[in-house]
């Protein structure tokens, strides 16, 4: 990311609004024929079509020739997932477009387009705009409102880029959306679908290192404030951590056992100690008395034959 990819976001926001007019329909300027020269005929008849021709603005502001590439792209192909959830999130916001996954858009508007499939100039890396996308296909098989979950931060994030405008003297200025997007960025990062497995987890590495970037080139400006973004957790890591615990209560349980057992020898032993006491007690007085009245028998009968 950088303040050329946000503007040119930012000029598809102009022209394709991603909110829907009052009666529920797009919002699109000119009828959304403002990039027709991607439509078949130039002319785009359809709200896919005219979606279409506004992502393929996108892969061609930053993928259409070496320029491009290395100027706005920096030679990264990461910005497709930009795209595509720029892509996703306008697809879900009508649920009429049937587009469950992108992977039925891709088969109806990209697999076959010419515009998709023609050959870059100047460009070893890669050989048209379908290319970029397959190395990317992970994403195509996920559910598209999956996808569109992660539009908020990325559209922070863009606006973040842009008004930063490389000048960090503007860095106050993005304090508070940066608060915003860390708050987002933690509700992504916990969500159930992030993990190992899933091309979810690289979105959110990418989200993750554009915003760290963006939070070093303000380290040092005045008043500005970018929250640091905790380490990126999955699943996996929740089952160790509640498998942890579980084993600690286990050994807790066991230790508990053992003293709860060894309590209960002590209270059985208690009772038979004290009664064997008891009886040595009684015994010991008995002897003693009985001891006593022996002694005193014998006086008396030396005392009766001294008499005689």
């Amino acid at each position: 990311m950088n303040k050329k990819v946000s503007q040119h976001f930012k000029s598809v926001w102009g022209y394709f609004p991603d909110e829907l007019t009052n009666d529920g329909n797009y919002n699109f300027l000119f009828n959304g024929q403002h990039f027709k020269q991607y439509c078949t005929n130039n002319s785009c008849d359809s709200n896919l079509e005219q979606i279409n021709s506004a992502c393929l603005y996108l892969f061609n502001a930053f993928f259409g020739d070496f320029n491009s590439y290395t100027d706005n792209a920096k030679k990264k192909i990461d910005i497709v997932y930009y795209i595509i959830i720029w892509l996703s999130y306008m697809l879900s916001l009508k649920k009429e477009n049937e587009i469950n996954k992108l992977n039925d858009f891709y088969t109806k508007h990209i697999e076959k387009n010419e515009h998709y499939n023609k050959k870059i100039q100047s460009v070893r890396d890669y050989e048209c705009y379908k290319e970029l996308i397959n190395k990317k296909k992970d994403l195509l098989n996920m559910d598209n409102y999956i996808i569109s979950n992660f539009y908020k931060a990325f559209k922070l994030l863009c606006e973040m880029y842009s008004e930063y405008g490389e000048n960090t003297l503007n860095c106050k200025k993005c304090s508070n959306k940066a608060i915003q997007f860390v708050e987002k960025y933690k509700e992504l990062n916990g969500d159930s679908n992030n993990n190992d497995s899933s091309p979810y987890k690289k979105i959110l590495s990418t989200l993750s290192n554009d915003y760290d970037n963006l939070k070093n080139e303000c380290k040092d400006a005045k008043d500005s404030n970018f929250p640091a973004l905790k380490e990126i957790s999955t699943p996996q890591d929740t089952i160790e951590s509640i498998g942890q615990t579980t084993e600690q209560i286990g050994q807790t349980e066991q230790k508990s056992d053992v003293t709860s057992s060894s309590s209960s020898i002590v209270s059985k032993l208690i009772p038979v100690v004290s009664i064997f006491v008891a009886i040595s007690f009684f015994l010991g007085i008995s002897y003693k008395y009985s001891l006593f009245g022996f002694r005193k028998r014998s006086q008396k009968h030396l005392r009766e034959k001294l008499k005689k």
